[in-house]
């Protein structure tokens, strides 16, 4: 299927993207506070600037969206132009998260993550929940 947009409109559209603060990240934080939890936000003195650091529980949390950090959950689809480009770098990313998440362990870290598919309405209470089990366990 090819693109829709013009470049110009891809373009715009691309740089509205956040990387920090999404919707996602939102609903975690959340939760967490509300169950008591407090936390640091996008620590970049970790490998991987993690979304949610604990120090408490020795804890990271990563919030990964589907697309980006290619979740083999169904809502991840390659896109159809330049697929060159993409191919390198969401394979890039994936490298990038098992490399940060390798460093992470090896200093102590425990280190979680939840998909932004995980947080839709229908299972996002659950899932929810597991992480909080996780963290305090």
């Amino acid at each position: 299927m090819a693109d829709t947009h013009s470049k110009e409109v891809r373009s715009k559209n691309m740089s509205h993207i956040r990387s920090t603060n999404t919707k996602p990240e939102e609903i975690v934080r959340k939760y967490l506070f509300s169950r008591g939890l407090r936390y640091r936000k996008n620590v970049r003195s970790l490998p991987g600037c993690p979304d949610i650091v604990l120090p408490k529980y020795k804890t990271v949390v990563f919030v990964n969206g589907c697309f980006w950090h290619m979740h083999d959950c169904g809502r991840f689809v390659w896109p159809s132009s330049n697929k060159e480009y993409w191919i390198k770098k969401i394979n890039r990313n994936v490298e990038r998260d098992a490399e940060n998440h390798h460093i992470l362990s090896e200093q102590g870290w425990k280190v979680l993550v939840i998909w932004e598919c995980q947080l839709k309405k229908k299972v996002a209470d659950e899932n929810l929940e597991h992480l909080y089990n996780a963290i305090t366990q």
